[in-house]
């Protein structure tokens, strides 16, 4: 067979692939894809890498650093497309040719428009043999939501809700401290500490007065978006004060006349007008559009229950994570998860596909992908 044509997979090929997911799984790139690499020759690793930070060493040139010495006549495993352009770091595909890897095995084509076939075109025309999709399905699953900010250009939005067996986020006086265990709110702050933003609606902030940020576990703070129409929460909120990193972004609309001058000033703090919908709240595709364009590739959205059906409604929740308590509420003025309007049949409720649970101590996770 010619250099540069494409030979099917085998299952050594399905074995380093799996090593280069795992590896991915360790770098926190955004807003760039997380990417794993493994060099082998003769069945013995040379060197591998992953996508560290965004401004990094891409995975390639992590893996082919590593490896140090000559990687001549090698196979590259990659589980997304090598890119052909330059960026912040110089193009991986010149790394590759010069290096003289004989074959390349990739998990998935990039869907960036600046990519999507072109690395794979050039390694081609560089007389490199080229694999493509092998474990497709378990890369596609690791850069979901860097597939949907390609492809969409918006966040990948995960809803997230801690409930009791009933549906309940808070009881009939608001009161929402603890319904979940210790090691259900750990991971759920795990969660948080992954998403590039999180999300709630103001009247989340003037019932809880949430500080948004990572605690008991480490990460990074995500940016802390808040929505509120009339810019009516209190500059004394905790989201608005307390110090973190990460910044505080508020959406709102021209309901809030010139309350914006007030927010002026505040380290960290930036309000950003968004058209609102149906003479409503926020325009929710108008925000996600405006997050996507500023590197937002992945957005928790943690209430309250109008925030949560307004997503569901529109149509924008792409997963869904339950943390769910062995406790029953009641009341009907009780919190439910899901509030507005509803649905009229129950042939047009939201579906859960892919579901998965585990048990947290006495808690249950729930995750599974709002089938469309």
């Amino acid at each position: 067979m010619k250099s540069g044509s494409r030979k099917t997979s085998s299952s050594g090929d399905e074995k380093w692939m799996l090593r280069a997911i795992r590896l991915a799984r360790k770098g926190r790139p955004s807003p760039n894809p997380r990417v794993g690499a493994v060099i082998v020759r003769n069945g013995r690793v040379l060197g591998e890498g992953y996508h560290r930070r965004a401004g990094k060493k891409h995975a390639e040139i992590a893996a082919l650093d590593d490896a140090g010495g000559s990687v001549r006549d090698a196979t590259l495993y990659v589980t997304l497309e090598p890119c052909p352009h330059h960026g912040r770091t110089p193009p991986c595909t010149e790394a590759i040719i010069r290096a003289g890897i004989k074959r390349v095995v990739v998990g998935m084509k990039d869907p960036d428009p600046r990519v999507r076939g072109r690395g794979i075109g050039r390694l081609k025309k560089g007389r490199i043999v080229v694999v493509e999709g092998v474990l497709q399905s378990g890369c596609a699953s690791l850069l979901e939501e860097y597939c949907v900010h390609r492809s969409q250009g918006r966040p990948f939005v995960t809803l997230k809700a801690a409930i009791s067996l009933d549906g309940r986020i808070a009881t009939k006086t608001g009161d929402s401290k603890w319904i979940t265990g210790e090691k259900a709110r750990k991971k759920a702050h795990r969660l948080r500490a992954e998403s590039d933003a999180v999300l709630v609606g103001s009247g989340t902030i003037m019932a809880d007065d949430p500080r948004l940020t990572v605690r008991g576990v480490r990460g990074p703070d995500p940016v802390r978006v808040v929505l509120n129409s009339t810019l009516s929460i209190p500059l004394s909120s905790r989201v608005i004060r307390h110090g973190s990193d990460a910044p505080t972004w508020v959406f709102h609309t021209s309901k809030s006349g010139s309350k914006a001058n007030s927010f002026a000033g505040i380290p960290g703090v930036r309000t950003i007008q968004m058209p609102a919908k149906r003479n409503r709240g926020v325009d929710l595709k108008a925000l996600l559009s405006w997050l996507g364009e500023h590197d937002i590739l992945s957005l928790m959205v943690e209430g309250g229950a109008e925030v949560h059906y307004s997503f569901l409604d529109a149509g924008l929740v792409d997963r869904l994570d339950l943390f769910v308590a062995p406790k029953i509420i009641g009341g009907t003025e009780a919190v439910p998860m899901v509030g507005g309007a509803g649905i009229s049949r129950v042939s047009r409720a939201w579906n859960i596909d892919n579901m998965k649970t585990r048990r947290l101590d006495a808690d249950l996770w729930i995750r599974g992908r709002i089938k469309r």
